[in-house]
């Protein structure tokens, strides 16, 4: 899919990367697609600016795409009849990307809490401190709303607290072996 041009069907909501700005993006602009990781796709227009289109908008990109585009990234088995567990809230974070960087923010190093705590009228609160590769990108935000959501879906996760960090700093040290040869630094 990546390198794919399609042309979207409707106007459509995105956001412009790396600043995060809303954007709309009419119906009938010739995109790049460049991911389609986490159920969101990175998109990039004629002049080489980069949007972020998100799952539930993804149909804009035509019938054929969203068909090979995965469903969301939600538990796909019954919720109700699973328990919590740590590794499940590591799982899901995995599903979640950078827009520019097509590794998720386990493997580049982004997340530097995961913790869970029983809550006493039942259920876990999780606590997530996490940062981004630049304390300037704009996507930070956009990152800590993934993360949350994805880690309130799942079963037993009552509450999901997640920070945004800047201590200590992020740099390519923090990345696993794992991104390193995704990137190809390997």
């Amino acid at each position: 899919m990546r390198g794919m041009m399609t042309v979207l069907e409707r106007d459509v909501d995105a956001m412009l990367i790396p600043s995060g700005d809303k954007v709309s993006l009419p119906a009938g602009a010739e995109l790049r697609v460049m991911q389609t990781l986490g159920g969101n796709v990175t998109v990039q227009d004629p002049y080489g600016q980069l949007f972020r289109i998100n799952e539930k908008d993804t149909s804009a990109l035509g019938a054929d795409f969203a068909a090979k585009v995965p469903e969301a990234s939600a538990p796909t088995s019954d919720a109700s009849a699973e328990e919590f567990s740590e590794e499940k809230v590591w799982e899901q974070l995995r599903t979640v990307f950078d827009p520019e960087i097509p590794v998720n923010i386990v493997e580049l190093g982004l997340v530097y809490l995961c913790k869970a705590t029983p809550l006493p009228e039942g259920g876990q609160r999780v606590d997530i401190h996490m940062t981004v590769t630049a304390p300037g990108c704009g996507m930070g935000q956009v990152l800590v709303e993934d993360v949350r959501s994805k880690v309130s879906s799942l079963p037993g996760v009552k509450e999901a607290q997640v920070e945004l960090v800047w201590e200590p700093p992020w740099d390519q040290s923090r990345m696993t072996d794992v991104a390193r040869l995704q990137l190809g630094w390997m």
